[in-house]
């Protein structure tokens, strides 16, 4: 049976971190969510390596990946994710500050599947994460099976 989606938010920054969950809840959406500080962290999680909570086999995720992070930046971990036979269905929506056209386009090659500018404005970013919400609660994401 499939479990309820899981939100990943990979996110450095504690005070964006809040905000896009309050703005989620906001919404509606009050799905479980796990924060990883660190591309790392992600990693971890996703290929099941090293102590710490890992990814279920029976449950939906959906990651919310910044690009500028400690450890290993967010493009570094989309590229793992993407590369994985396994993992790359994994919906991975960019959310970051960087609004370069080049890693606007570097991001979706490697395969995210969005990629949205936070906006600087408190306001604005709530507003944003308001209608990511309403985005994620219409999708439909597929479990991640360790089968071909």
């Amino acid at each position: 049976m499939m479990q309820e989606l899981v939100i990943i938010i990979a996110e450095d920054d504690a005070g964006h971190a809040r905000l896009i969950e309050k703005s989620l809840n906001r919404v509606g959406l009050h799905n479980p969510i796990l924060r990883c500080e660190n591309g790392q962290e992600v990693l971890d999680f996703l290929f099941r390596r090293g102590p710490g909570p890992h990814r279920r086999t029976d449950t939906p995720y959906l990651l919310l990946l910044d690009i500028r992070m400690p450890k290993v930046d967010g493009v570094e971990a989309l590229r793992q994710i993407k590369e994985d036979v396994f993992l790359r269905k994994l919906p991975v929506i960019m959310l970051t500050t960087t609004d370069d056209p080049r890693e606007i386009e570097r991001c979706h090659l490697l395969g995210c599947n969005s990629y949205i500018v936070k906006p600087v404005d408190y306001d604005r970013f709530a507003e944003a994460i308001a209608k990511l919400g309403l985005f994620v609660s219409l999708v439909k994401v597929p479990e991640i099976n360790d089968q071909l």
